[in-house]
């Protein structure tokens, strides 16, 4: 019988009911400051940050705000994010059917997994989705901004960035298909020293180099994969938000940094220009 993988971090890291829920995405993404551009070219793939929504959710919000041109296109997501709680070699698909959250169900992609499971490094591990946060807490932006989708989500543990590649690769797809990664940046710094890293780690980013480690990005495993990917399509890459947990909700002196990546198709006006002054310029916390 097909089962549903319920919320596990409902009314812990985002708010448990759908009317406070919805109205909480909502507010984040009307007040996030990248601009929608209905008009723009859609991205192939977003990195955004995955901790309690009070922290993280405005930066996450300024990356979701650029796929509303896709509400009626994008019809699948490929959904990374780092374990957390249980360790996996490769990376884990669950055994259920579907995801819940107090928006509702989301059909896992069957035949997309079936693909995915023809690899040797990829299999079904139900613990691992289990309790895993860094994927769930994507889903009720994703359930705001498109209209009917389905997820192929993957817990990626102990793998290589060739192996997340091949994977992203295998499902690439057309403009039915965006990729999201999840990741956090640095963890438990004050907020002088992350702001150092986080800039570092995001010029890293930017410059399509797989070699970021766990120290600067708990996601660095699936960025890494999404960056060998998007260096062989040739995808233009622009920094949407930097900040961190001191800027948000947090105290500045152990932060938890946090960032907003769009991938695009090439064929628009270059951002780097926009994204090395965010580097050079990240805000401090008033």
């Amino acid at each position: 019988m097909p089962s549903i993988r319920p919320a596990a971090v409902a009314g812990m890291f985002y708010p448990g009911t759908p009317a406070l829920l919805g109205a909480a995405v909502r507010a984040y993404l009307a007040e996030a400051r990248s601009p929608a551009q209905p008009d723009a070219r859609v991205p192939k793939a977003l990195i955004v940050p995955h901790a309690g929504y009070v922290y993280s959710a405005a930066i996450a919000a300024a990356a979701y705000r650029r796929i509303a041109a896709g509400r009626e296109t994008i019809r699948r997501v490929l959904l990374l994010g780092p374990v957390h709680r249980v360790p996996v070699r490769g990376l884990a698909l669950p055994a259920a059917h579907a995801f819940a959250t107090p928006l509702g169900a989301v059909c896992v992609d069957a035949q997309a997994v079936a693909r995915a499971l023809e690899m040797p490094h990829v299999a079904v591990h139900e613990a691992a989705h289990a309790l895993e946060h860094s994927l769930e807490v994507q889903l009720p932006f994703l359930q705001t901004m498109l209209d009917e989708f389905s997820v192929v989500p993957f817990a990626v543990g102990d793998a290589s960035a060739a192996e997340v590649a091949a994977v992203i690769e295998g499902l690439w797809g057309g403009p039915e298909t965006l990729i999201v990664v999840s990741s956090d940046l640095s963890h438990y710094h004050t907020y002088a020293a992350a702001r150092q890293i986080d800039r570092g780690t995001a010029s890293t980013i930017l410059a399509l180099d797989p070699t970021l480690d766990h120290d600067q990005a708990c996601g660095a495993t699936p960025i890494n994969g999404l960056a060998l990917c998007a260096r062989r399509r040739r995808l233009e890459v622009e920094l949407i938000d930097l900040r961190n947990s001191g800027d948000t909700a947090g105290d500045k002196s152990r932060v938890v940094g946090y960032a907003a990546f769009a991938f695009t198709e090439r064929g628009r006006p270059t951002t780097q220009d926009a994204a090395a002054a965010m580097l050079t310029e990240a805000p401090d916390a008033g």
